[in-house]
């Protein structure tokens, strides 16, 4: 692996949620997901009822993620896109995934699972000198 696809998965493994996009019936879309880091690879569990699994099962698809409402001093997003594939859950998925929710859009949640091999990968910093406010000029 390169030093930036380390440094991707170092992010990476820092938070917990991000967001998949590919498309659906020629429709760009984008979905929230939860993630893992496991052998050089992104695991995905995302709500089955979305159908969104069925659009991306052998497709290219990007995730990505950030720390921007961290209030860090240095901001970071990183994307993976590459070929997804519906997997099975991983061994200790309950353990490496955390609490699965109780529901998504008000249904009871159907985990699926998706692994994404990573072939570009891109890691963009913001840094600031001291911490800024997120306030609005009115």
């Amino acid at each position: 692996m390169s030093t930036e696809e380390l440094r991707a998965i170092e992010l990476l493994a820092r938070v917990s949620y991000g967001r998949l996009a590919t498309s659906m019936r020629a429709m760009p879309f984008v979905a929230p997901a939860r993630h893992i880091v496991l052998d050089g690879g992104v695991v995905l569990r995302i709500h089955r009822g979305f159908g969104y699994h069925r659009a991306c099962n052998g497709s290219v698809v990007a995730y990505g993620a950030d720390n921007f409402n961290s209030g860090a001093d240095t901001l970071w997003s990183v994307q993976f896109t590459g070929m997804a594939d519906i997997v099975r859950a991983p061994d200790g998925s309950a353990a490496l995934f955390g609490d699965e929710p109780t529901q998504a859009d008000g249904e009871r949640f159907e985990p699926v699972y998706m692994r994404i091999e990573p072939q570009f990968v891109t890691v963009h910093t913001l840094d600031y000198g001291e911490e800024q406010s997120n306030r609005h000029a009115a």
